[in-house]
Order: C-alpha cells, then structure tokens, then sequence
C-alpha cells in the first residue's frame, strides 16, 4: 500500500527544542504597542529558521492592507488540503443543478485507477472516519460525505465524491479560480498512481488563491461560499492555525498531513481578517509541526 498517510502519523520527534510547548494564546493588550506588520513578519520568518524544515507561508488580509509569501510556488504533497477543491467542485455542480446536496450516493469500498481503470479497494485501518465506512452497503448525501471530508478528513468519503465528481472537473474548477497551484490528480490510496508518481500537489500561492475565493464569496457564488466557511469552521483538528489565536476566534480551515508534511491552510476571522496557509516538510513528529504552524500564526496575527 502507499507508503503515506492522510492521518495523523506517529513517529518520532526530529527536534529537541520547545516547540511543542506553546501556551494558550490571549487578546492583545490594547494598552500595548502594537508590532509593526515588517516586525511580525519578521519574527515569523526567525521562527522559520529556527525550526530547520522547509516552511511556505502565503499570508493576506481581506482588505488587501498585508501580504507576505514565503517561498509560495514551492511545491509539497497537497496532502488532505485538496479537499477543498473536492468541495468547491461539489457546490459548483450544485450551482449547475447537476445535482442536489441533498442527493445519496450508494457507499461502496470500490474505486477505479486513473492509471488504468484498475480497480482498487480502501484500507479500512488507515481511515478513521467510522461514520462512512459503517455505511457500506447503504448510502448518505452528498452534503454528509462533503461534511466528513472536511471535517473529519475522512479519506474514504473523499473517493467517494471525486468519483462522482469527476478528477478532471475537480482541477478545472480549481485552476478557473485562479488556483494553479493546487493540483488534484487522483483520489486516495491509487497505488498505481502513486507507483507512477501522479500525487496531489499544492503550493502556499495555490491553496491561498482558492481559500480567498471562497472569503470574498467569489467560489461558484456568495451563497455557496458562505455555505463552504460553514463547513471549514467546522474542523476537528485545530491544533495549528487556531492554536495561535486568541480563544474564540472562528477560522474556516483545513488541515493535511502525511509523512514529515504537515500543512494548515484557512480563513481567520479575527482582530485581522484574513487568508493564512502555512505549509510544513521534514519535521517528524506533528505535535512540532503544529506548534510551529501555531507560532508562525501567532507572530503574524497577534
């Protein structure tokens, strides 16, 4: 099986520093000064460093008044953050009337290669999104399945609706927003595909690009992205970005992680509105990785 996982891995720490200890983050103090944004940006980029791994950050507020990319067009394994694409691609079709939210789709562990046609089965083990795999044999909506890829980052459900969607009009849909980073070549677990090196791709500029989309209501219509902020408000593992935040404060994100990459990508609705990606390789252990991905955010978004 691909060697890869879209879940949470369990390894072994890379560094021997604090950076797994943060603690919570709090309201700036209105009585102090406030840094400057070149100062914040700077103390983001001396965190970079300090951490050894190879680290893109692609940063803007909604009303255009900060931006910083760092190493923005490197490309990494897009891991489970070309979800979003997936989910784009799903209310665009909505929007098309080519089908309902509300539509079941039958719920079956088969899927076909983009290599060949092949097909091939999930590993139940490597998914821990119970929901999807106890309805094999039955089915749920479209609007269930989209809310367990997002959420819960349910791999299975992900196959399920690129399946349905179809691959091709995923990356269509996504590079029509401008997203050209963002590569969506296949579904998950394609051993075929990953033997002949057809990943999921992204960059911090790709991910950024569509995340803004849906912020200003440009992704398929002001509707369909307020419903999209929704559902990213909704995700379960927010130990990285929201970590950095002041308690309270809503972010619409998603997360991806695999081996050594870890990546948190979102829209912050704080004191600063605004798109923040921050993506993560070479650190082993994700507790790291996600104080990092927190800390970066707390010195750009205090």
């Amino acid at each position: 099986m691909t060697p890869f996982f879209l879940k949470t891995p369990h390894l072994v720490p890379l560094f021997a520093m604090t950076i797994g200890v943060l603690p919570p983050a709090s309201a700036p103090d209105p009585s102090a000064g406030a840094p400057s944004f070149p100062e914040r940006r700077e103390a983001a980029i001396k965190l970079i460093a300090d951490s050894g791994a190879e680290v893109a950050v692609a940063y803007g507020t909604l009303d255009g008044s900060e931006e910083w990319m760092r190493d923005a067009d490197k490309v990494f394994h897009a891991a489970s953050t070309m979800k979003v694409g997936v989910m784009v691609e799903l209310f665009r079709q909505e929007a098309e009337k080519r089908l309902k939210l509300s539509d079941e789709l039958p719920v079956r562990n088969e899927f076909r290669s983009v290599v060949d046609g092949s097909p091939y089965s999930m590993d139940f083990g490597e998914d821990s999104d119970d929901p999807v795999y106890k309805s094999v044999g039955k089915s749920m909506t479209l609007e269930a399945l989209n809310f367990q890829m997002i959420t819960v980052s349910s791999n299975f459900a992900t196959n399920l609706l690129i399946d349905h969607l179809g691959v091709d009009n995923v990356r269509a849909t996504v590079a029509s927003l401008g997203a050209h980073g963002l590569q969506v070549r296949r579904g998950v677990e394609d051993q075929k595909a990953f033997d002949k090196g057809i990943i999921n791709e992204t960059t911090a500029r790709g991910l950024f690009t569509l995340l803004r989309a849906i912020a200003e209501g440009r992704a398929v219509s002001r509707r369909a992205s307020a419903r999209m902020v929704d559902v990213l408000a909704e995700q379960r593992f927010n130990e990285g970005i929201p970590r950095g935040l002041p308690p309270g404060t809503r972010v619409a994100h998603k997360t991806g992680t695999i081996t050594k990459i870890h990546h948190d990508a979102g829209i912050v609705y704080g004191r600063r509105k605004a798109v923040l990606v921050v993506l993560t390789r070479g650190i082993e252990k994700e507790a790291d990785s996600d104080a990092l991905i927190a800390r970066v955010t707390r010195a750009l978004l205090p």
